[in-house]
């Protein structure tokens, strides 16, 4: 079933500390934590599968290449851009990060929620981000909104140690407001879970959450991975929600777009393919690193009676640069037309700031 939002809100929030101040669970104690919240089978499983296809760069995942996973490939890439004079040009390109805002507008939505304020992070890659995420967490405090979606990718590579992610995530924990609900991408271990649940994120793992508003409520639902280690599951995540109810879902690739779509969910939120992070000009991406098509690749977009949205993020993969496609944090706005309307049509907008 959904967990109730309001539930959440009841109980005593805890003081986020610094970063320094935090001291992260050693491995016998994650694997304890993530026993008792996902049970002993399916938290064994989980990582059991990590352990089998982590750092594989041929094979395994909805794509056959993950460039992501191949050694010295940062090394390989920084390379060509320092020779080509590219590379400093780049690297203060990932720092612009941009504010875009996005209405969802439904006649599904309740009265109740009209202007309710989504605030979409994605792809923040924190310890490899270092400017980006400076300059995100000089934007948050002049931000207003009723709550945080986070969608994947805290981690910069894919393998290794995570404490240096974690730490980035507690500093943005701080400045967050309001519930902040959260799943993992394909950079993301799943031994990460307990650690930012500590902090304050909700990590949504096949599971759904009930926000209530007026009297009258959304729902939001978040899967697993479903990019490389494939550990998503739609119907559970939907199976509590009923039909009549606006529901959205939280995935760190939007390639299960059609499973979204029919399992019936009204909105879709992403990122993952950084927009194809190194675009030619006129923001043409080179690869999306996903197997879906170019138009659901980055900002707002509709299949079916499903709209859309997938973040660029904030942060970057492999090497910390960006060209023809700068970096973005979003704020949906959801509007309600009343009965009679027709469904879900996005409408897109953004601004510097």
């Amino acid at each position: 079933m959904c967990a109730h939002h309001q539930s959440d809100l009841e109980k005593p929030r805890m003081k986020h500390l610094s970063a320094a101040a935090i001291r992260f669970l050693v491995p016998d104690d994650i694997q304890e934590k993530l026993e008792r919240r996902l049970g002993r089978l399916h938290a064994r499983q989980r990582l059991g599968i990590e352990m089998d296809h982590e750092a594989q760069v041929f094979g395994q995942g909805l794509n056959f290449f993950h460039i992501e996973n191949l050694l010295f490939s940062h090394t390989l890439l920084e390379g060509v851009l320092r020779l080509s004079g590219l590379y400093w040009q780049g690297r203060r390109n990932a720092a612009k990060l941009l504010l875009r805002r996005n209405e969802i507008v439904s006649r599904r939505i309740p009265k109740a929620f009209d202007g309710f304020r989504i605030l979409h992070l994605s792809d923040l890659h924190t310890d490899m981000s270092q400017q980006a995420m400076v300059r995100l967490l000089d934007l948050l405090p002049g931000l207003e909104y009723e709550l945080c979606v986070l969608t994947g990718d805290y981690r910069g590579k894919t393998i290794g140690p995570f404490d240096l992610s974690l730490a980035g995530m507690a500093r943005l924990r701080e400045a967050l407001k309001g519930p902040v609900y959260g799943v993992l991408g394909n950079h993301d271990t799943i031994r990460m879970v307990p650690d930012l649940e500590g902090m304050g994120i909700r990590m949504l793992l096949n599971e759904c959450v009930v926000t209530e508003r007026g009297g009258h409520r959304i729902h939001l639902a978040g899967i697993d991975d479903a990019h490389f280690f494939r550990v998503d599951n739609i119907e559970k995540a939907a199976d509590a929600v009923p039909h009549e109810d606006f529901s959205i879902l939280l995935s760190h690739t939007p390639e299960i777009y059609r499973q979204a779509a029919h399992a019936g969910f009204d909105l879709l939120l992403s990122g993952h393919t950084h927009g194809g992070q190194i675009c030619l000009p006129g923001g043409i991406p080179i690869t999306l690193d996903a197997a879906l098509p170019r138009s659901l690749g980055s900002g707002a977009w509709k299949y079916r009676d499903m709209a859309g949205y997938t973040s660029v993020g904030a942060g970057s993969s492999v090497v910390p640069v960006r060209f023809n496609c700068p970096p973005e944090i979003t704020l949906h706005y959801l509007r309600s037309t009343g009965k009679g309307q027709t469904s879900i049509r996005p409408v897109a907008d953004f601004e510097r700031i």
